[in-house]
């Protein structure tokens, strides 16, 4: 049975048209059922313009309201009928099996807080960001915004999540065996060494290395894409600007090589001849490609994406969302909370 996955259709900083893209991409690409959620006479409009939608699993949910990024999170109470909160509504009560956003993070994140709850065992869900490395191997960087505020324990759960998370979606990197190694855990600061970094960072390295996870200690602004490391932990500060400093040079390098290859005939020739080998340059550096952040430690799939998304990024964020729930992402990390949790708590009982 295809998946069913709600879109807020009034997220993005162009709501709702790449939100009404994506849907017709990933029904049509993933078979995926998808629910708009929005405003119904305005999102008819814009789906009307669609020959191609009448063919396709996409259905509208009415929402009277939508919450905007000049909104503060208490609005998500002020506007009970947003559609936040609808989206994630049809979550809670199993009509769909995911929720997508491009809409302000802090409501998002306060909205699925209320609406699904936490997991048993996290204080604070986070966000958690896929991108490419140099190897060409994924990795894994959260929280990347839902937490600006952190303690050592917040970071040590994320780890805990982290782990469990990227060993369910990437399962072929590792060895089936038992007592194999799992994802290499790091902590973002500024120095390898355990006494580098700040309060916060020197707590959570004395947390994160007595814990059952293949913890490889800090690293640095420069490991995020030498595939030395899976899954980099850090507050939602520090996460967020690392992320759109990464996206931003990313950017730069896109501009800059497409630039130098038009400068000049024989350049141009030879870019022609390279036009294969640019795209899939391109691809692997588009931040598109990789469908926004899951929202971790809620009971239930959310994906919070980028408010200036296209169309291609609201259908690899709906793709992604009904991965993990296909996966059990959200029973995983609850599982694995407790029985982290019980294996460190055998460890802190034994005498020394």
């Amino acid at each position: 049975m295809p998946s069913v996955i709600a879109l807020d259709a009034m997220g993005s900083d162009r709501a709702p048209k790449p939100e009404i893209e994506g849907a017709l991409h990933a029904a049509r690409q993933y078979g995926v059922r998808v629910l708009l959620v929005g405003p119904e006479d305005l999102l008819r409009a814009e789906l009307d313009r669609h020959s191609s939608a009448a063919r396709l699993p996409i259905e509208i949910v009415h929402a009277s309201e939508y919450i905007t990024m000049e909104d503060k999170v208490e609005a998500i109470r002020a506007k009970r009928d947003n559609s936040m909160r609808v989206g994630l509504r049809l979550v809670r009560e199993g009509r769909a099996n995911g929720f997508v956003t491009a809409g302000n993070t802090g409501a998002a994140m306060a909205t699925a807080k209320i609406v699904l709850g936490a997991v048993p065992g996290v204080d604070r869900p986070a966000l958690a960001a896929v991108f490419p490395t140099a190897p060409g191997n994924p990795a894994m960087l959260l929280d990347v915004g839902a937490n600006v505020d952190c303690t050592a324990e917040n970071l040590e759960q994320f780890a805990i999540m982290g782990d469990i998370y990227f060993r369910a979606m990437f399962p072929n990197m590792f060895s089936k065996k038992p007592g194999a190694p799992g994802p290499r855990v790091g902590l973002l600061s500024i120095g390898e060494e355990e006494s580098k970094g700040n309060d916060l960072t020197r707590e959570a390295f004395r947390l994160l290395k007595h814990l059952p996870l293949n913890f490889v200690g800090n690293v640095e602004g420069r490991d995020l894409y030498n595939g030395q490391v899976d899954v980099i932990v850090a507050d939602g500060f520090v996460g967020n600007v690392a992320l759109k400093i990464s996206e931003g040079v990313a950017n730069l390098v896109r501009t800059a090589l497409r630039e130098s290859l038009k400068a000049t005939i024989t350049r141009q020739v030879g870019a022609l001849l390279s036009r294969s080998a640019f795209t899939d340059f391109k691809k692997r550096l588009d931040h598109t490609e990789y469908g926004g952040a899951p929202l971790l430690g809620v009971k239930g799939v959310c994906i919070i994406t980028h408010g200036s998304s296209n169309g291609n990024a609201m259908k690899n964020a709906v793709r992604v969302a009904a991965e993990l729930s296909e996966r059990g992402i959200n029973d995983s990390i609850e599982r694995g909370l407790a029985v982290l949790h019980a294996a460190v708590e055998t460890v802190g009982a034994q005498p020394s």
